[in-house]
């Protein structure tokens, strides 16, 4: 595929269409990695995007319980003295 390097500011950049963004999932952010005389970009994955709010919707709905004691009541702890 051959795309036009065109003028953006004092910059230039390439125009990515609206099917490629969206089959590659491009959002915000790509990562570009530059490997062996080739120019690779790919879509920006943030594994843990949107935790934050999951674990304070869970905390809001007192679903942050541990699901298992910290310590079993059969546990001896003097044989790690």
């Amino acid at each position: 595929m051959d795309l036009s390097v065109v003028q953006i500011g004092n910059s230039k950049g390439i125009r990515l269409s609206k099917t490629l963004l969206e089959k590659y999932n491009i959002k915000d952010t790509v990562e570009l990695v530059l490997e062996k005389g080739y120019i690779i970009i790919r879509a920006k994955v943030l594994p843990r995007k949107g935790w934050e709010d999951a674990f304070k919707k869970m905390h809001e709905n007192n679903d942050d319980k541990p699901l298992m004691a910290d310590v079993f009541e059969d546990e001896n702890f003097e044989e790690w003295i």
